[in-house]
């Protein structure tokens, strides 16, 4: 089983490069965001409370999401792997995640991250607020916060994976071709 962590601050391209991924290799999107983004949609209690949180730029507790990913794995047990979009952000969501997986029997492969500069992030984030109406990509100083977030906060997430010698930094900068190129080099070596 082929298990991924597609890293990166937001607007660096992971769901640009999930779905190239998915294609390539069949693997099962399991983005944090998207699965919030549903609870918010169904106007479900867990979807108003990461609202609100979202809203403000900071982050879903850790055991909602460990939850919600447990719920995905089991309801896929068949699958060829899994791309971790948006998550883990923390130390702990990591420590909890290769726990969950240690229970399932399954394990990260790498973890991938795209490195990509935070005026450019601001800038991508602006565009694709305009562009899909999404109120946390549309306000500067939320983008701001959430990209310092991402900064203090997940970062050292890939010590981690760097420990254990499943780190790979990959250039987030250039064609959507070019940056799928590199991804895939590092996944062929797998």
């Amino acid at each position: 089983m082929l298990n991924l962590v597609l890293f990166g601050p937001p607007g660096a391209g992971k769901g640009t490069q999930s779905h190239k991924l998915i294609e390539k290799y069949g693997l099962i999107h399991l983005s944090t965001g998207d699965l919030l983004r549903s609870e918010i949609a169904q106007g479900t209690a867990l979807g108003l409370e990461a609202k609100k949180l979202m809203d403000d730029g900071k982050l879903v507790p850790d055991e909602v999401v460990i939850g919600m990913i447990s719920h995905k794995l089991d309801t896929n047990r068949d699958a060829k792997g899994f791309i971790f979009d948006g998550f883990p952000r923390t130390v702990a969501q990591a420590e909890a995640l290769d726990a969950l997986l240690e229970s399932k029997n399954v394990h990260i492969s790498s973890m991938i991250a795209l490195e990509v500069d935070d005026e450019e992030l601001e800038r991508r984030l602006l565009l694709r607020g305009r562009d899909s109406g999404r109120p946390d990509d549309a306000n500067p100083d939320v983008i701001r916060k959430r990209i310092k977030e991402y900064n203090d906060k997940t970062t050292p997430v890939a010590t981690f994976y760097k420990n254990q010698n499943k780190f790979t930094s990959v250039n987030g900068i250039g064609s959507k071709e070019e940056i799928f190129d590199s991804i895939e080099a590092v996944t062929e070596a797998l």
